[in-house]
Formats: structure tokens, sequence, C-alpha cells
């Protein structure tokens, strides 16, 4: 019997989400739903969410320092963080937790500062670091166990927006205070 993921409910208050000054995702599983399409003559495609495109530069254009830190090295990935203007990019890293931290250390930011979203054995340790870990719902349990929030949406169907959204509304009322 296959166990049931439940959402968690986000019991991270504004202040949290207000100290976020990077974002940094994994790309396969989060920003894709994880499928990879090779072809025939050894090219691949994925299939990236639009909404989640969206988040991401109204992130950028707040001001929000974004990341990718990917395992797996994929034209395919370049081309859509070329598109987005993704500013870091790091492919063929599979010590997330270690890109993670040398990234933070060169922006100058803290663990406080960092929001990390990955759904998979690899990422575990780069969620449990920083100030916020996300995933989505059908991540490995490694993954699920050390996140801070698990969205409702699904990877690459709308998660990373989501995690934008609570970046973006936590700056909102920072600039209203």
């Amino acid at each position: 019997m296959e166990k049931k993921i439940t959402h968690r409910k986000s019991k991270i208050g504004p202040a949290a989400w207000s100290r976020i000054r990077l974002f940094a995702t994994d790309v396969d599983g989060i920003l894709t739903d994880g499928t990879v399409a090779v072809h025939s003559d050894g090219t691949e495609s994925k299939t990236f969410s639009i909404l989640d495109g969206m988040g991401l530069v109204r992130c950028r254009k707040a001001g929000i320092a974004l990341a990718w830190i990917t395992g797996r090295p994929s034209g395919a990935t370049e081309a859509r963080a070329l598109e987005l203007n993704i500013p870091h990019l790091l492919q063929g890293r599979v010590d997330k937790l270690a890109a993670l931290q040398e990234l933070a250390t060169h922006l100058g930011f803290t663990a406080r500062e960092v929001c990390y979203m990955g759904d998979d054995d690899i990422d575990a340790p780069a969620l449990a670091w920083a100030g916020i870990g996300a995933t989505a719902p059908d991540s490995m349990p490694a993954a699920l166990a050390a996140a801070d929030l698990i969205t409702p949406r699904a990877a690459g169907r709308g998660a990373v927006r989501e995690v934008c959204e609570h970046i973006l509304n936590a700056r909102v009322g920072d600039d209203q205070r």
C-alpha cells in the first residue's frame, strides 16, 4: 500500500519569508516533472512550467538572487535558464549542499537568507541547511522529511511559483511597514 502524502500547511511566518535573498532550486523533479525525453538523435527535451517561469522572473525583478543547482548537465536546462535570465546555473553538481553553501558565501548570504527547493535524496542536506527548504508532493521521502514546506502543486506544474509567491508576498508586506 502506497503512503498518501498529506500537504503540510506552511508554518513559515512572513518574517522568515521576508529574509529570503537567494532562491535556489534543483531542476529535474522541481522545475520539471522529472521526465527527460531522449530522442533517437541523442538530443533531449524537457517541459518547463510557464507559471514557474513567471514567478522566477518576478522574483528576479524584485531583487531576489536566483540559482539552479543540478546534478545533471543539460542543454535544455541551459536554454531555459538563459531565456529566464537565471544568473547562477550550476550544472553537474551532485553535492547540492556544498554548491549551495559556496554560492551563498560568494553572494554574502547566510543560511537564513536562502530558500532551497529540491526533490531527491541529494537535495535533502541543502533543504535542511537553508533557512527555508521547500519541495513538491511527489518528492522522495528524504526530501519530504527535510523540507519545511511541501507545495500543493506538483513539480513542473507550478510548485516553484507557489514558493515565489510566498517570497514576493512577504516583500510586499515589508514595503508597507
